[in-house]
């Protein structure tokens, strides 16, 4: 079984009691529902935040590794279906969400520190609920559940073997992905497959010929470019270089809109097949992200981010530690230089230019209420009640009047 998923029973119960025990002291803004309100992060912490299994792989205590190296949010993992079948969401199919108190202790001891969290669906094992969720909005339904539990405002799509190669499940997986955008304004969203040499696999290119489908655009897509014959940095730097034409020739971005929409998400020390990525990797993968203002730069996981004994772990990759010789969080530090190098805020769109218009561009994040006015595609709009996220035109709500060419 892969490291990502090691589970051992003393850990879960370690996790779980740590996580009651923060829930104890919970912030004062707690909403009833287990976990202290959410803290108002940019999203370069959200593009910043490395995974964190809460309750399996021996978990760090999470306040412990923001005193020790500045970070501010973690990506929490694994939201999937019942191990037994359903369309309910679990913690490893195994922890209903709606009984939570372990998990939402350890956010509450994140937020009490100022800091927060993103939570992760899918991942490497398990029964996801794009497999088992009979449709999008099913499957959205699962995940609203997740995101007004622990009131989210970043939720991470990891998209890879086997449900990837399910077209219904990756359907199901977008669709989601695109409702819950809609109906949380302002949700961080970002989509997370497989990396290759090529960038990414068959299918990942049909899991982003299925975004384009639906016309849906995450804050990013990033691939993981380990588990397939790389060989450190200059391997990963490539597999970034070929997704970024991949990004092009799908949506139709140029260069700069590309990255501006592309992450990477790395495995620290020993990946499953024995490729290894050392400190001296991650500065030279941060150095490029940060060069091409990359949108996302996170890591498979804080679990791992400490040196086995002995250090080479006797040549076996683990889900608590990373076979490489280092100090305590040495690669969550590079995350933290991320979210300071590179603060991405919305990616920038394609719309048509302004055509000589006066009134401000439109902006998929901003908020237009009755009477406000945008100019797109050439044409001054005046919004009729408010509005976010909405493309002017004369069709969807009716929210826009078309006031004519400028």
């Amino acid at each position: 079984m892969s490291p990502r998923h090691v589970r051992t029973f003393a850990a879960v119960i370690t996790a779980a009691c740590l996580g009651l025990a923060a829930a104890g002291t919970a912030l004062a803004g707690d909403d009833g529902k287990g976990a202290a309100a959410p803290q108002s992060l940019g999203s370069n912490w959200y593009a910043a935040a490395p995974y964190l299994m809460p309750l399996d792989n021996d978990p760090p205590d999470a306040a412990a590794v923001m005193d020790a190296t500045g970070l501010k949010a973690f990506q929490l993992a694994f939201i999937l279906a019942p191990n037994g079948g359903g369309c309910t969401p679990t913690w490893d199919g195994t922890s209903p969400v709606g009984s939570d108190t372990a998990v939402a202790g350890v956010i509450s001891a994140i937020r009490a520190k100022g800091g927060d969290v993103s939570a992760s669906v899918g991942g490497y094992g398990g029964t996801k609920l794009g497999q088992t969720c009979a449709t999008p909005e099913a499957t959205a339904a699962a995940y609203q559940q997740v995101v007004d539990k622990y009131g989210l405002k970043a939720l991470d799509f990891d998209l890879e073997e086997p449900e990837y190669e399910n077209t219904a499940a990756i359907h199901n997986e977008i669709g989601a992905a695109k409702i819950l955008q809609q109906k949380n304004p302002g949700i961080y969203l970002s989509i997370t497959t497989a990396g290759t040499a090529d960038g990414t696999g068959w299918f990942g290119k049909q899991m982003l010929g299925e975004a384009k489908s639906q016309s849906f655009t995450p804050d990013n897509f990033s691939i993981m470019p380990f588990d397939g014959g790389f060989n450190g940095a200059a391997s990963q730097t490539a597999a970034l270089t070929k997704f970024n034409s991949l990004l092009r020739s799908t949506f139709g971005w140029d260069e700069a809109t590309a990255y501006a929409h592309e992450g990477i998400s790395q495995m620290n020390g020993r990946s499953d097949t024995g490729e290894y990525f050392t400190q001296t990797d991650f500065q030279t993968v941060l150095d490029f992200a940060t060069a091409h203002h990359m949108a996302r730069f996170t890591n498979w996981s804080v679990n791992r981010d400490r040196q086995c004994s002995p250090p080479d772990n006797n040549g076996r990759t683990s889900g608590t530690c990373s076979s490489v010789p280092q100090s305590a969080y040495d690669f969550t530090k590079y995350s933290v230089k991320f979210a300071g190098a590179t603060p991405p805020t919305t990616p920038p769109t394609t719309p048509p230019g302004n055509g000589g218009c006066t009134a401000a561009a439109y902006s998929a994040g901003t908020v237009y209420v009755g009477g406000d006015t945008a100019s797109y595609n050439g044409h001054t709009w005046r919004a009729k009640w408010w509005t976010q996220g909405e493309t002017p035109s004369t069709g969807g709500s009716g929210v826009w009047q078309d006031l004519g060419a400028c």
